[in-house]
């Protein structure tokens, strides 16, 4: 079964275009090394919910949006190969730097999943 890196992030409006700069070239990097799926979307649909939400959950702010984005690799031993590779990978060095980012690192929720239906 395949395995799941999941992301959500808040990011300001003002740097969305950054963002998706540094996605694009992150999502090259980690299919080269072996990712078979690498997504970036953008909240369309996210409403602020009473107890738990996308926009709680990241505390955004007004003047931020939420990204869910994934990757999907072979299994859990193939996504620990390829993420090792990507780490040393010189071509990121400068861009996962807290100051080259273009969100507050803090505030970005990730986590490995099984996946456990794959229709």
């Amino acid at each position: 079964m395949p395995y799941v890196d999941g992301f959500i992030v808040a990011v300001p409006k003002k740097n969305v275009d950054a963002y998706k700069r540094l996605a694009r070239k992150a999502g090259k990097i980690w299919k080269e090394h072996g990712a078979l799926e690498f997504r970036e979307c953008i909240a369309d649909d996210v409403k602020k919910g009473k107890l738990t939400s996308f926009p709680r959950a990241v505390q955004m702010k007004p003047s931020e949006t939420v990204f869910f984005s994934y990757i999907v690799y072979k299994s859990r031993k193939d996504r620990d190969r390829v993420n090792a590779k990507v780490i040393k990978d010189p071509r990121l060095a400068g861009m996962m730097s807290g100051k080259d980012m273009p969100f507050d690192g803090k505030r970005l929720i990730y986590g490995g999943f099984k996946v456990t239906v794959d229709i």
